[in-house]
């Protein structure tokens, strides 16, 4: 009898712990919901979908979204989502929140689906995602030269719209279409007029977040503190930003955009290397990338390409003039440059020049190797010849590998380094990201292209910034450093958080302390509360 008393006891305990600890499912969720608050949320059929432990739909998805999500799998397994929620109004997104926050789950906010880390959608804990495609709408004042962007919208949804209201306007975000405008306005944003304009982040003057308790602020009611780090310093940490307002910047109707490529040879490292003395430090209105990349066609010898890539706010006939003077040495004519409309520009930069504006509306865009890895620096010192001498030895051992430089500097520098949670101001020459690609899903493949690019960052540290060595909050990387479950401290977070926002990461901890002391809205790698 002592030995079945005990077991039926074991029995209850175990089923007691389990259905403690177990997550809370969908139905949970609804009736959460259904308790709490009024039904509307159920309306539209689409608004919550759900994704079994079985279900093929949510790999699709994250797939979908993520061309690494992959990666992820060598720092953390994701759980699959509670279920995936499309709000179609703010109530709706309140109501999300104040349940998920009662049944302890996460809240991964998804605007675009370009997180390099993919935590806009992943995790290792319970959670839903609140899905803002359907909050996109725009809405542009050409008296005031503002706009106020909800969540949910793409850079070429903002783009065409602004292109279909006024030729003379434009924004100075990224070029690629598909990126959303929440991920990018909260972590700085790069862009082919930064130089002349500032960074994406600069340029915001307002924003609605809605907060853990579920209350919505404007700029006046949340205060300077929280406005300043939602520009740049990850809004994920903070709230759900609901929507954004912006400075539109002026910009001329002609604008010149020119592609220089250059193969293997004597003069490879030396124009990059003279590009260094120039690229920061040219006239705001011209902007100058750098990509490397290895061109390999198929059944050739691979072979290392170098490309530079330019925009002046103005026609020919002044760039010319401007490349002779300043850059002569990358023999730029006439006949390699083309003169188009602002919103060309972008298509230009992504290789579509020609094709119809609509194709910026399309919020699914597709690549050719879905898996990536990409890393981030910021050089403060011109490299030496050999330093690129061995980069691009390096990179006849990969099959897919790049690096790409932006130029700083220009209006970027006017800002001061804690005006803005985005540090890398004054000082810097450009920025790197050094990418990595490959198509096989297969835990070996990806380590041997992880562990090149790894090889690569690791062999740059001397020729890099230091103290910290710097990072792009929007190139996320998760080698960097994870917060490790919900008692991460903050002296954990600041090796990888100084190297993102250098000595703005206090600061942001203590907003995080104020707005959030509970530290509801968190991931792998956001700002944990200081107080």
């Amino acid at each position: 009898m002592r030995e079945v008393a005990l077991s039926l006891f074991v029995f209850f305990l175990v089923k007691c712990v389990n259905s403690i600890f177990s997550p809370p499912t969908r139905e949970h969720f609804k009736s959460c919901l259904s308790t709490n608050h009024s039904n509307s949320i159920f309306e539209n059929p689409n608004i919550l979908t759900k994704h079994t432990s079985d279900s093929q739909t949510y790999t699709s998805f994250s797939e979908s979204l993520s061309k690494n999500s992959s990666f992820l799998s060598l720092n953390f397994t994701s759980l699959k989502p509670i279920l995936i929620a499309k709000p179609k109004s703010e109530p709706e997104i309140k109501k999300l929140i104040l349940c998920s926050k009662k049944l302890g789950l996460q809240v991964r906010t998804l605007s675009g689906g370009h997180d390099y880390e993919g935590l806009s959608y992943l995790s290792q804990s319970p959670f839903i995602i609140i899905d803002l495609v359907n909050l996109r709408s725009i809405k542009i004042n050409l008296t005031e030269e503002t706009a106020w962007i909800k969540s949910g919208a793409t850079l070429g949804e903002l783009y065409y719209k602004i292109a279909k209201t006024s030729k003379i306007h434009g924004f100075p975000g990224g070029v690629c279409p598909s990126v959303g405008v929440g991920g990018l306005f909260s972590g700085g944003g790069y862009g082919i007029i930064m130089r002349k304009h500032g960074l994406a982040s600069d340029n915001v003057v307002d924003a609605r977040l809605i907060d853990a308790k579920g209350k919505i602020h404007d700029r006046k009611s949340m205060g300077e503190d929280l406005f300043w780090a939602l520009r740049g310093g990850g809004a994920a940490s903070f709230g759900v930003v609901l929507s954004w307002k912006v400075k539109l910047v002026r910009v001329p109707e002609k604008v010149t955009c020119f592609t220089s490529q250059h193969a293997m040879g004597p003069n490879r490292s030396k124009l990059v290397h003279r590009w260094q003395y120039i690229g920061p430090h040219l006239d705001d209105d011209l902007f100058i990338r750098v990509f490397i990349n290895n061109n390999q066609q198929q059944g050739s010898q691979k072979r290392v390409r170098t490309t530079f890539q330019g925009m002046f706010l103005g026609g020919i006939e002044k760039l010319i003039p401007l490349m002779n003077e300043k850059f002569p040495e990358l023999g730029l004519r006439s006949q390699d440059c083309k003169e188009m409309s602002w919103i060309e520009a972008n298509l230009f930069f992504i290789g579509k020049f020609g094709q119809p504006l609509e194709i910026m509306l399309d919020r699914d865009q597709r690549y050719e190797n879905l898996y990536f890895k990409a890393k981030s620096d910021y050089v403060q010192k011109p490299l030496q010849e050999n330093v690129f001498e061995e980069i691009f030895k390096r990179f006849l051992e990969e099959d897919a590998p790049s690096m790409s430089f932006d130029p700083l500097g220009g209006k970027i520098n006017e800002v001061l380094e804690e005006e803005s949670p985005y540090p890398h101001r004054e000082g810097n020459l450009y920025s790197v990201q050094y990418t990595v690609r490959w198509k096989v899903n297969e835990m070996e493949e990806m380590k041997k292209h992880v562990r090149w690019i790894r090889l690569l960052y690791d062999y740059m540290t001397p020729y890099v910034s230091g103290s910290p060595r710097g990072a792009y909050l929007n190139y996320r990387d998760l080698d960097l450093g994870m917060n490790k479950g919900i008692k991460m401290s903050f002296e954990d977070a600041k090796k990888w958080g100084e190297m993102y926002f250098k000595g703005n990461f206090k600061r942001l901890g203590l907003v995080k302390g104020k707005i959030d002391p509970n530290n509801f809205f968190k991931s792998e790698q956001s700002i944990p509360p200081l107080f």
